[in-house]
């Protein structure tokens, strides 16, 4: 394989002999789910490789990602990039339909396109890879596709790891395959890790100590949520001067808490509106009951009119929830979860609050306390205070970017691979 120097190539070669043979099981699956409405007609042929949108002339930028948060930050990234390299067209693939369907929410930079991501054969590789050519190809954090890395190989296609990120737990579950790692890491030309922990884990697993730097996260990066302007003009007329705050991305326990601190939030603002976004909006029931029979978005209340509190449990709409309010509790840092992307509300002026577990962010998290653009809260009486101080001392919101200093060596360095 160009470009790599598997110590193993004996898995390669057995697992993408084992892909092709289960060629039809993928074929069979992705049926299945197309009649259980998880896949549409379209990604299942993208997927399989039978429909491709046409392919613009020039360089072809290509990033991968799985998750919602990995496939916005690839769309800040090169939204950071189509100007700098105004002769570049991108190509963003997922394998989840809610990503593809977020990054048509917010909309793609400039010169990008989205589409579904070939399933891991040979044979949908190479057709995927022949249509679109491209010139780079980055994969975001660890969701790596044998098959296609094996493919862009083959290519002599320069890839770039971005964002990679292993817990003690996911290295542990990934020791399994080390075998298919040590085949497969050396051929990136370049790796970004976004911890210590996390570079010496890649090494464990294969990776050149050399190719690799610590740079933080590039979620950092994410380009500001979308919503409906007329949605946002309907709430801000009904909500007229009523103090607002966000529970956002909450977890089982976290409303509980948020509910005692609006309580008494409330005791000096009797009009103030607390807006809980759970992570899991079919938790949205069991939110409203705990909130006293809270007006539910999916009952189709459209909106808060007098209710202390709204559950706002519908999919794809946090960027009209930043907007609202002022200031956001996000939520998986009180329960055992790691803390979610503090940079999506930053990047609307919406001020941060989190509680003790952040290690998902951690090093976003000790930066931006560090800076004042998020702030620690132990329990509900410093929220309260926190919110008190921002509604009692209204200022000007600031969207001013906050990424990570660190994520410009990433933007840097995928510049200097790109062929002139």
């Amino acid at each position: 394989m160009s470009g790599a120097v598997p110590r193993s190539p004996w898995a390669l070669r057995a697992y993408l002999t084992l892909a092709a043979v289960l060629a039809p099981v993928w074929r069979r699956g992705l049926e299945r789910r197309l009649r259980r409405g998880k896949e549409t007609p379209r990604s299942v042929r993208q997927k399989l490789g039978s429909e491709y949108a046409e392919r613009p002339p020039g360089n072809m930028v290509w990033g991968h990602a799985v998750g919602v948060g990995e496939a916005m930050a690839l769309a800040g990234l090169f939204a950071r990039l189509a100007p700098l390299r105004p002769d570049c067209h991108f190509l963003i693939t997922t394998t989840a339909r809610t990503s593809g369907d977020a990054l048509k929410r917010t909309g793609l930079p400039p010169r990008c396109q989205h589409q579904f991501a070939p399933v891991d054969t040979p044979d949908a590789v190479s057709r995927f890879l022949d249509h679109w050519r491209p010139s780079l190809a980055l994969w975001c954090e660890m969701d790596l596709w044998p098959a296609l890395i094996a493919g862009t190989d083959a290519r002599g296609i320069p890839r770039v790891l971005v964002n990679a990120r292993l817990s003690p737990e996911s290295l542990a579950k990934r020791r399994w395959g080390r075998w298919l790692y040590r085949a497969l890491l050396p051929g990136f030309k370049d790796v970004f890790a976004q911890n210590e922990a996390s570079a010496q884990g890649l090494v464990a697993l294969g990776a050149p100590r050399e190719r690799i730097t610590v740079t933080g996260t590039i979620k950092s990066l994410v380009p500001p949520l979308g919503c409906d302007a007329d949605e946002l003009g309907a709430w801000r007329e009904a909500l007229g001067v009523r103090p607002v705050w966000l529970l956002a991305s909450s977890h089982p326990g976290e409303e509980a808490l948020a509910l005692q601190a609006h309580a008494r939030l409330r005791e000096r603002h009797p009009d103030a509106l607390l807006l809980i976004a759970p992570r899991a909006p079919a938790r949205g029931a069991e939110v409203a009951a705990l909130a006293q029979q809270a007006p539910l978005r999916s009952a189709g209340i459209p909106l808060a009119t007098q209710a202390p509190v709204y559950v706002a449990d519908s999919i794809g709409e946090m960027g009209l929830w930043y907007r609202l309010a002022p200031i956001a509790l996000v939520g998986g840092s009180f329960a055992p979860v790691g803390g979610h992307n503090p940079h999506e509300p930053l990047a609307l002026g919406c001020a941060v609050l989190h509680g003790p577990n952040v290690w998902n962010f951690s090093e976003s998290y000790e930066r931006l306390d560090a800076l004042g653009h998020s702030r620690p809260v132990p329990d509900a009486d410093a929220v309260v205070r926190a919110v008190s101080a921002v509604w009692t001392q209204p200022h000007a919101r600031d969207t001013a970017a906050r990424s990570d200093p660190q994520a410009e060596v990433v933007i840097s360095r995928v510049l200097g691979l790109l062929p002139a």
